[in-house]
């Protein structure tokens, strides 16, 4: 026995390479690192789930997407390495032959040591992705496992849809991954063993195989065509959604054609795989491979070609007749899936001409018409609410409604939240810990406004006074709060977060406050503080001295990302609005159950459906559902969040949701029973706008009930685009919230409103006359879990198809060409001023159709914000046009409407005193308005207008000599107008000028300047 060489110095190589410890220790401490940041990602997700009590959630998902994680990959690596194993376990050996066969050899000695890397690297890869998809879908197998039936049937298959919904797509994911996990499996078994010998090139010709490799390949191949063979039998049940027909789902061909081919096609495979499983044991692939192109063409002619000839020859010449029953079954499922197959249709023949006292019997509506615009008045809200600049308003508001003494007002509401980039100093400490909260709401009449134009304010100022009961007025969790606060504080420690400024004597020009709520996981501990550190890449959080054992850290703060978190299975309206209720500022949230196969039932894009012009214009406010394609939704929970704390609660609002059902046994008393809300609460619960728009859009085409109306499609409508907007910009027109009583309703109701015009040409024209109007009964009651009877009905008022009713558009163009108006506007538009068009409401009262808009005067300058000073009014093809909406109601109704209107006596207001809270206001702007002088332009600036309508008047009937006179009175006004207020003349008649023809003008001058 030699012993030149020792057992050392033989296992290792004396030219091997060391490894240098100094790299292999970086290398350590880099994925150490690295661990550990994914560690803190994940451990303070468990933290924010334990401090919102949902921890169960954070556990089912991440188990679910665990244990789909772990199928996805088995499913997928395990038969692509026992291919690789089976294919290298089972090579032949024999010493090559040809000079082929010597090449080959060579090949695989020099990717040998590649070998065991490469039979365990591909079916890992491949095993990762896999289940990274089947992670993704993990809502899809809970659903699939805790399914619920609907109760109904489909009309094709007589299943219930609950197979459809929930089964459908769990057997769907599992046919496609094991389809691809066999087909990579086949290509691994054929790619293995040609390349260890199982498969080689026959010496003269054709492929010569191993019995393993036959037998290997010949199985593999059998289960996948199986497995194909299910998947073809399953998609006869996708054809109940599939689009591509006339109407979503199975259409006349595919019931007289395609299903049967599928079936039959599917059984064929069946014995084709069999065929495989025969040929694995004699080897004979001819009849195979025969029975296989056999199939092919099978398919290709009895699913593609047979079907298109029969929709070529026989359906289209009798299309309407044939696919009549097939229409009718996508109309009832889509008016069913979206929820409003009970809509109460109405016929409207509206009158066109304005009787005297008309709006008598509609005095409750009239009175409520509200004039405030939510999307106008945020700069409002802000000049004389503000307060300091780091405070903000929303640039959309909301509206709500409430009972004041019994009288229940329409009106406009937004929170006064923190705007963190607007702080003077950018400090880490005034960042994180002092500047942590807004302060209150602000809430408006929605039906009036004082005699400058500024809205009269039931609730304002800091602190908060005004007409609501008490309440916790710090906002904590707002739609513009920090990306996270930290908060709290030890016993008697002195305060440090600004709870708002204070200029009594005495004081250090703010009040402090220290939070004692539950809002945020602890940072009390220095592990906690490291992983928020890592979170948020902020030293800060680690190093600073300002954190304290009652620490914690505040983030998530925004309602609807809130919700997401907590709640990933509903898609959450995209406009949370705050409300006053039971003592607390509450965000109030709609959530939505979806899903995406309902059989029949048409898709809908959700983000298309809920775009217009308010998402368009105010995106940081109000958001569009997410961009997916859903043929079933409801409305299935009602959310609240605590502006103060940010506690979710959670209420089962639709209980014959299947969708819902099913994920309330997936997350068990996450959700609480709608008979645990307060009456506060329900009182402010309203139908939610994202559910109304994308119904509105269906219904532009659904509320036509009859196959063979639908198949014509001669009556189908389209929303109008925002008048008020560029008409090059396409927005859509929004819902409007409002109190108003429908023809047939028994009393008002806080409503939700859109209107139709008829849809556009295949050339892309569309008249804008009014074809339908819409309406959702809002208002969900005031008794503690019960919700009122009405709520949810949705009405649509149904005009003849001849009518000359002018749509908003119309109206729009109406009001911006009546002369009148016109010159009206250009006195208000004197000097810099600037005239805003406020939204156009519809209103079905009077036995017709009226429109209101409020128009208001926006001055120049950085301070300035738009004051309401007129009321546009149509009622067919008469127009109104005075400072308020009660005189313009009486001018289009024969000089007497027959009702008041909510700012019925402003122009009387004795000496203009504007009655609102404006003590935030740092425009300089007086708070009233009064004197002799003002009363004389007042005066000046009426007979100015009417001697311009007189002039008008005297031009139509060729009466010069009427018409010179009313000149000389226009011309006697003026020189009254500018003796009045010399600043008219100085300046062309400015911001003075610009206020509107019976207002007082604002003594203050340049309003918010």
């Amino acid at each position: 026995m030699s012993t030149s060489s020792s057992p050392t110095s033989a296992r290792m190589p004396a030219n091997r390479p060391r490894r240098s410890p100094l790299l292999l220790t970086l290398v350590s401490v880099a994925i150490l690192l690295v661990a550990f940041i994914s560690f803190t990602q994940v451990y303070t997700e468990v933290l924010w789930f334990k401090q919102i009590d949902a921890s169960q959630v954070f556990r089912t998902m991440w188990i679910t997407r665990g244990l789909t994680f772990l199928g996805g990959f088995i499913v997928m690596a395990v038969p692509v390495w026992v291919s690789l194993h089976l294919a290298y376990r089972n090579r032949p050996v024999y010493a090559p032959t040809t000079p082929r066969q010597e090449n080959l050899d060579r090949y695989r000695e020099a990717i040998e040591p590649l070998r065991k890397v490469a039979t365990i690297a591909i079916p890992a890869v491949v095993g990762v992705l896999a289940g990274i998809t089947a992670s993704a879908n993990w809502n899809t197998v809970l659903e699939w496992f805790h399914s619920t039936s609907f109760g109904s049937t489909d009309p094709q298959f007589g299943l219930d849809k609950s197979f459809f919904v929930f089964v459908l797509p769990g057997l769907r994911l599992i046919g496609d991954q094991l389809g691809m996990a066999l087909l990579l499996s086949l290509i691994a078994a054929v790619v293995a063993h040609y390349l260890f010998g199982g498969i080689r090139p026959g010496e003269q010709r054709g492929v010569i195989l191993t019995k393993t490799a036959q037998w290997q390949l010949g199985i593999t191949v059998a289960v996948l065509v199986l497995v194909q063979a299910g998947r073809l039998w399953l998609s006869r049940y996708d054809r109940l959604t599939a689009a591509g027909g006339i109407v979503p789902g199975v259409t006349y061909v595919d019931d007289r054609a395609a299903l049967p081919a599928m079936a039959i096609v599917a059984i064929a495979a069946v014995l084709v795989a069999l065929l495989f499983v025969y040929t694995a044991w004699k080897g004979n692939w001819r009849i195979s491979i025969i029975a296989t192109l056999t199939l092919i063409v099978l398919g290709g002619v009895s699913i593609i070609a047979y079907p298109a000839l029969l929709q070529q020859f026989q359906v289209n010449p009798s299309q309407q007749s044939l696919e009549s029953k097939y229409i009718q079954h996508n109309i009832d499922a889509t008016r069913d899936a979206f929820d409003f197959d009970d809509i109460e249709v109405t016929p409207y023949e509206p009158s066109t001409s304005g009787e005297k006292g008309a709006l008598r019997k509609d005095a409750e509506t009239a009175a409520s018409i509200r004039l405030l615009d939510p999307n106008l008045v945020s700069d409002t809200f802000r000049q004389l609410q503000q307060v300091r600049p780091y405070y903000s308003f929303p640039q959309k508001l909301d509206v709500d409604r409430y009972d004041m003494d019994g009288d229940m007002r329409d009106t406009v509401i937004a929170v006064r939240e923190l705007a963190p980039s607007s702080v003077n100093n950018q400090s880490w400490f005034n960042r994180a810990i002092v500047y942590t909260h807004g302060f209150g709401v602000v809430a408006a009449n929605g039906n009036q406004r004082n005699p400058d134009g500024e809205p009269t304010f039931m609730e304002s100022d800091i602190p908060p006074k005004g007409e609501f009961p008490e309440y916790e007025p710090r906002v904590y969790f707002g739609e513009s709060s920090p990306d996270y606060s930290i908060v709290g504080a030890e016993d008697g420690a002195k305060p440090r977060e600004l709870d708002y400024p204070s200029d009594e004597e005495g004081g250090a020009g703010q009040v402090n406050n220290t939070f004692t709520g539950n809002g945020g996981p602890t940072v009390g501990n220095l592990f906690n503080r490291l992983a928020y550190a890592l979170k948020f890449q902020d030293e800060q959080i680690l190093l600073s001295d300002a954190l304290n054992d009652k620490s914690q850290i505040l983030y998530d703060r925004h309602p609807r990302e809130r919700v997401e978190k907590l709640a990933p299975f509903l898609k959450i309206d995209g406009d949370p609005y705050p409300a006053v209720v039971d003592g607390k500022i509450k965000w109030i949230l709609d959530g939505y159950t979806t899903a995406e196969d309902y059989p029949y039932s048409t898709p809908q894009p959700l983000q298309q459906a809920t775009e217009d012009s308010t998402t368009a214009t105010a995106p940081n406010n109000v958001a569009t559902l997410p961009d997916d394609e859903v043929n079933y939704i409801r409305n299935s929970v009602k959310i609240t969040v605590d502006a103060y704390d940010g506690s979710v609660d959670m209420y089962q609002w639709d209980k014959d949701d299947p969708v819902l059902k099913t994920w309330m046994k997936v997350f068990p008393g996450l959700i609480k029973s709608s008979s645990e809300m307060s009456s506060d609460l329900m009182s402010h619960v309203r139908y939610p706008e994202d559910m109304f728009k994308v119904q509105r859009d269906l219904l532009a085409k659904y509320h036509v009930s009859s196959a063979s109306e639908f198949y014509t499609g001669q009556d189908f409508w389209t929303l109008p685009t925002d008048p008020t907007k560029k008409a090059s910009s396409g927005l859509t027109q929004p819902p409007f919230y409002m109190t108003l009583q429908m023809p047939g309703q028994e009393s008002p109701s806080f409503s939700l409103t859109s209107s139709y015009i008829p849809e556009r040409s295949s050339e892309g024209q569309s008249r804008n006359n009014l074809t339908g109007f819409l309406s959702a009964d809002a208002d969900a009651g005031d008794k503690k879990g019960e919700t009122s009877e009405n709520y949810g009905k949705l009405r649509l008022l149904q005009l003849p198809r001849n009518t000359t009713v002018p749509g908003p558009g119309q109206a729009q163009n109406n009001f911006n060409t009546a002369p009148d108006v016109q010159r009206s506007l250009n006195l208000l538009r004197q000097g810099e001023s600037e005239v805003e068009n406020g939204n156009l409401l519809t209103l079905p009262i009077g036995g017709g159709l009226l429109y209101v808009q409020p128009v208001y005067v926006r001055s120049a300058g950085e301070t300035s914000y738009p004051l309401l000073q007129h009321v546009l009014v149509a009622f067919g093809e008469d127009i109104g046009f005075a400072p308020t909406l009660d005189e313009a109601l009486d001018q289009v109704f024969g000089g007497d409407s027959g009702a008041k209107a909510g700012d019925a006596g402003t122009e009387d207001s004795g000496d203009g005193e504007s009655g609102s809270s404006s003590s935030g206001d740092d425009s300089g702007k007086g708070s009233g308005s009064g004197g002799s002088s003002d009363k004389a332009l007042n005066d000046a600036l009426q007979e100015a207008r009417k001697a311009m309508e007189d002039s008008d008047a005297a031009l139509k009937e060729g009466d010069f000599e009427a018409y010179g006179k009313a000149q000389d009175r226009l011309k006697n006004a003026i020189d009254d107008a500018v003796a009045a207020d010399p600043s008219i003349a100085e300046d062309g008649a400015g911001d003075k000028a610009s206020a509107p023809a019976s207002e007082p003008a604002d003594e203050g001058g340049d309003s918010g300047n």
